[in-house]
Order: structure tokens, then sequence, then C-alpha cells
């Protein structure tokens, strides 16, 4: 069986905590490796790698660290298939999402390669007699990222890739779930020139989360999971004055105005409400659609269409969506369902019965679907994380527009219509941090700044785009004086620029 230990110093390392983890076929059910889970000394290791090979790092011109990033984009695209087909099979997504994955991640690679006009400062001439004043930006150290289980390529991309060609040094924590692809990726980046221990990978659990949080050496974490922990990490975090940025759960609303063409909403929210399983943030669970008749034809297409999803394998190319991680994700979304029946919700069409024909012990549900959802009930206040939509029926706009800007959750939105007027007032007004407008997963492109409102991201600063570099980077402003022409003597006062 495949063992898979940590990264460390430019190569792979065996686990010597004695603690491991099975990592599951989600498609089968069978273990298909056992995975390290990193002690303290271990992360610690990581760290000391890290601090050693930093400075050096930091001290190669921008434009060549943007090299090693253009060289690594290459070797991606190289192994791009095997990569995505690795990531199907221990994520359980498709291996056509798997791909998606992949250059989700990479656009925010491409970005980082243009870290030499990324990182200039600021530079002010003649600001005040025979003074000037110009800013640089640093990079911080060594910093770290815990990534989840849904994206194994794309979240880690968007972590090391600014954090690298900032010029720091990078530990990876990736779920423990599936931590091939991110393990492949370090190798990838050594190929690509990188040097030994910039980019260190410490596969673990909560001991190496802590590890992290509380290593003084590490100056800034990342991480993308549940809002409970993400909220817990940037506590933590916080006390021990480290920067931080934390994005958490989601609850994404998708409103249906009565004038949307109603072919072309269902379409998406079938790929956005379903596609991989639910198991994304950005996932589409709740379809607001306004007014009765609107609600009504809504329910008449989707019905159909949630009945004959194609349910496969994580290879199958026809399949709509694979199997969920876990069979413990499985249980948690089916006792989701339970509670909604309960709650009063029309369970419109029930996936708890699938079953895969010559797959029966792998993690596969099918697609559910509920009417009349209200805001009280569970189902709509917390995240499902599967192939579960709920259809909450707004009797007009300013209902659908306040049910997700009161939501604990601000992640992402959408509206459907054909008013540019509703449209307008909905991005303008609407409380929450991503929008699409006739877009149902409005995650934003590489050079744009992803991040959520509310319960949905903790910190100051967002990932990828230009909020990255400021995130892995620390501003020095300097002003400077030459002694020719300054008059002699002591100042006392504050000095003016006159």
């Amino acid at each position: 069986m495949r063992a898979i230990g940590h990264f460390i110093g430019g190569k792979e390392v065996k686990g010597t905590s004695g603690r491991t983890a099975d990592v599951f076929e989600p498609m089968t059910g069978d273990v298909q490796a056992k995975v390290a889970l990193a002690s303290k000394a271990e992360v610690r290791a990581a760290v000391e790698n890290a601090r050693a090979a930093q400075p050096e790092w930091a001290a190669t011109n921008p434009q060549r660290r943007a090299r090693v990033m253009m060289k690594f984009l290459e070797l991606v695209q190289r192994d791009y298939d095997k990569l995505a087909e690795l990531l199907a099979r221990e994520h359980g997504k498709t291996v056509p999402d798997a791909k998606g994955d992949i250059q989700r991640g990479l656009e925010v690679a491409e970005f980082a390669c243009g870290i030499p006009h990324l990182m200039k400062g600021e530079y002010t001439e003649g600001a005040g007699p025979g003074i000037d004043i110009y800013s640089m930006r640093q990079p911080l150290g060594v910093v770290a990222g815990i990534t989840p289980f849904n994206f194994p390529a794309m979240i880690p991309m968007w972590k090391f890739a600014p954090a690298i060609a900032c010029g720091n040094a990078f530990i990876l924590k990736p779920s423990e779930r599936d931590p091939g692809v991110p393990m492949k990726l370090a190798e990838l980046m050594m190929e690509a020139g990188l040097p030994a221990g910039i980019l260190n990978v410490v596969n673990g659990d909560k001991e190496a989360v802590d590890a992290i949080l509380d290593d003084p050496d590490i100056k800034a974490i990342g991480f993308v999971g549940s809002t409970p922990i993400a909220h817990y990490i940037y506590e933590r975090a916080a006390q021990t004055g480290k920067r931080c940025q934390c994005f958490g759960g989601a609850k994404n609303h998708a409103i249906v105005m009565p004038d949307a063409d109603m072919d072309q909403t269902v379409d998406a929210l079938i790929g956005a409400g379903y596609g991989s399983a639910g198991e994304r943030c950005m996932a589409v669970s709740v379809a607001v659609p306004v007014g009765k008749t609107t609600a009504d034809r809504l329910m008449e297409k989707l019905i159909p269409r949630v009945e004959s999803l194609k349910i496969g394998t994580s290879i199958d190319p026809a399949a709509d969506y694979g199997p969920l991680v876990t069979r413990e994700a499985v249980e948690k979304v089916k006792s989701y369902i339970d509670i909604g029946i309960k709650e009063g919700a029309t369970l419109a069409v029930d996936g708890r019965g699938f079953k895969m024909q010559g797959y029966e012990k792998g993690f596969y549900l099918g697609g559910s679907l509920f009417d009349n959802v209200t805001k009280d009930m569970r189902i709509y206040k917390e995240e499902i994380f599967g192939p579960v939509l709920s259809v909450v029926r707004a009797h007009d706009y300013q209902e659908a527009l306040a049910l997700p800007s009161e939501h604990d959750y601000g992640n992402g939105v959408a509206i459907f219509t054909r008013d540019g007027d509703a449209a307008r007032d909905f991005a303008a007004k609407v409380n929450v941090g991503m929008v699409g407008i006739n877009v149902p997963i409005p995650v934003p492109i590489a050079y744009y700044t992803f991040g959520g409102w509310k319960k949905s991201g903790f910190g100051d600063l967002n990932q990828h785009g230009p909020d990255s570099v400021r995130f892995y980077t620390k501003t020095k402003t300097v002003t400077s004086r030459w002694p020719s022409g300054v008059k002699e003597g002591a100042e006392f006062s504050i000095p003016l620029m006159k």
C-alpha cells in the first residue's frame, strides 16, 4: 500500500510520529494509501528548513523568482492528466472537474509570474528640501497555509504561489484526506528550480495545525475550511501575533427573478448546485424564486433534471458528479435530509437511496431537492456541503434581497434576470462578498480578489489578486536626505516637509 510522508527540505521524508490516517478511494470505498500525521517536532523541522532557506530566496531578484513560477506552470501542464486522475481518485470529483481544480490554481500561479511589477513600491522625489521618500515591499519570512480537502490543487496554489513569488518560504498543511496532489505539486516546484526548503509540506491533523499556529517563526497563516475551525485558527493566530486570513463556510443563494431565462437558470442551478457532489464553498445551495408563478415554473423544470442526474465513478467521463470524499460525509448529508423532512420542508427529490452498481462500497449519494424551505430551518441556516438544493420561495424582490443579506454566511450570491436595473441594484445592496449576475459561481479571475463576508471570512485581506501580495509582504517606507546643502543644527520639533 502506498505510504505518503512529508515533503521537507526538498524531498519526501517518512513520518516519524507513528501516527497515520487512511486515504480512501471514494469511488470504491477502499483504502488506497496511508498518510503520515506530523508531530510538533516534524512541523518544527519543516519550519527550520524554511527559515534557513528563506533569506537567500528573498534576496533572489523578483524576475528570477518569476521564472521558477513560469517553469512550474510548464511542468504542471506536462503532468496535467496524471495529476487530475490522482486528484479524482483521492477526492472523488470527476476527472474533468479535477482538471478545473488544477486550472483555477494555475491561474493564480500565472498571476504570481507578474511579481516583478506587483512588488514595486512608490517613490516621491522632492517631498521636502532635498528629501526623497520611497517605499518597498519585503517578504514576511516563513508563512503557512492550511488547506481543505475539496480543492486539493487549487487552494494550495492560491496560497503558496503568491507567497513564494513574494520571497517567502511556505509551510503547507493540506487535508489528510487527499494529500497526493499537494505532494506532487511540491515535487514539481523543486523540478522548476525552487531551492530546497522554500516549499515544505507537512501532512497531519489538529496536532500539526496547532504546531503551526504556535510556532514563533511562522509570521502569517492562510486557511480555508469550515467556519468553526476558521474562527478557531483566526483567534489563536491573533493571540500569537500572526497575520491571518481565514475563510469558512457558505450558504450561497441564487435569486431567480420572474423575467429570468428559466432554461438557462435551471442549467446554472444544476451545475452549481450538484457539481462536485456539492462539495464546494461556492456551490449554490439555496434557490430563491421570486413570486409563486416563478417558483412553480422553476420546480417544474428542476425536478426532472435532478432526477436524471448521472452519478458515476470519478473516472467516468459521462458522469455529472462522482462520490463524496468519505462515508462520514455521506452520512452527514443524509442526516441533514432527515432534519429537513422533520422541519416540514417538502422533499421533492430524495437521493438517499442511490446505489452505484458494482461500487456498492463507494461513497455515493443521489441528488436531493427541497421545496418550501423557510429561513428558520436548519437546512437553510447551516452548510450541508453535499448534493442538496433548497428552494426558498420569496414573495417579492425585497424579500429575496434580504435573505442572503441577513444570512450568517456571506460568501457568494447570484441573481438571474434580464433586467439591468434590478441586477445593478442587487449587486450594490446585497450584503455578500462575491456577486454573480447570471453567473452561478462568481469566483473572480486570478487578478481580482476572492473572499466572503460575515462568517464566511475572517481577516482584513482576501485570497489571490492584489490582496495576496499585500498579505504576504510588509511595507517599509524610507525618508532620505543627503548632507549637501542641508542647514546645520539640531531640530527638536517634528520635521516638516517644507
